[in-house]
């Protein structure tokens, strides 16, 4: 197809340079045009002059421009068939000798489906858990990590249909999977505690009102749970198995993971662009 498409392209730099080099090619080209257009325009005259005489004398002038037309066409045989040719062989040969495009590393072959994500796709409805009692998020080494975390708001209701049920089911697979329990620390965020939580300083987070997902409950921050515990510490070598294993999780089931972030959030998971 290539070495067509540049042999036509070859053709036609020959015609071009012919045309360019010797006047006489020129000057019989266009007296071919200027009489195809005399007689163009001496049809149309004749219509105008005439006036149209029904669906029937319309149709005879343009039958008569048709055949002055072929009639040019046939007089310079080689000009009208290297033009035709330049026009319709390339699409032709790419149509019949193309055959079917494929993006790179396209097999054909069935891929492996993580049955967790299918069973997403195919419209499972995960159900949250229960609540857990407020002091599991009040202990000694919660606070010491999250000391604003007894003000967070854990309501699954307040999240986005579709981004709860992507995380209702990352919970499921680090659960059935991996032996991952985990609960979420916070979810949807309103704007007066998003300022709150930037007014701690850069260490806690960098958005302001409605520069977080939060705000759209769209985005949660998670953590583990071990003999009734909440673990935050990245310093528990169990506790970060499990965010590196939470982050693939999520990161399959279409979500952001923050571990990939400057500033490293573990167990935040997020879901853009997608406003209620």
């Amino acid at each position: 197809m290539f070495l067509v498409s540049m042999l036509l392209l070859f053709a036609a730099a020959c015609v071009a340079g012919w045309l360019l080099m010797f006047p006489a090619g020129r000057d019989a080209l266009g007296a071919s045009l200027l009489g195809l257009g005399r007689g163009i325009e001496h049809r149309w005259r004749g219509m105008a002059r005439h006036g149209v005489r029904g669906a029937r004398s319309v149709s005879d002038r343009a039958a008569g421009i048709l055949v002055t037309v072929i009639a040019w066409a046939r007089h310079h045989a080689l000009l009208s068939g290297s033009a035709a040719a330049l026009v319709l062989v390339p699409p032709l040969l790419a149509l019949f000798l193309g055959g079917r495009a494929a993006l790179p590393d396209a097999g054909t072959g069935e891929r492996a489906v993580d049955e967790q994500i299918a069973s997403l796709l195919r419209g499972e409805r995960l159900v949250a858990p229960p609540p857990l009692p407020p002091a599991v998020f009040t202990t000694a080494e919660v606070t010491l990590l999250r000391p604003q975390l007894a003000g967070a708001n854990r309501n699954w209701d307040l999240l986005d249909p579709d981004f709860t049920q992507r995380l209702l089911l990352v919970f499921k697979v680090m659960r059935e999977q991996y032996g991952y329990e985990m609960v979420l620390l916070e979810g949807y965020r309103s704007p007066a505690r998003q300022n709150e939580l930037a007014d701690a300083g850069s260490h806690v987070t960098n958005a302001r009102a409605f520069q977080s997902w939060h705000q759209f409950g769209l985005a949660g921050d998670c953590a583990f749970l071990r003999d009734g515990k909440v673990v935050i510490s990245e310093r528990d070598p169990w506790a970060m198995r499990g965010y590196q294993l939470y982050g693939q999780v999520a990161e399959a089931a279409g979500l952001t993971w923050g571990g990939r972030w400057k500033l490293l959030d573990f167990g935040h998971v997020e879901l853009p662009n997608r406003r209620r």
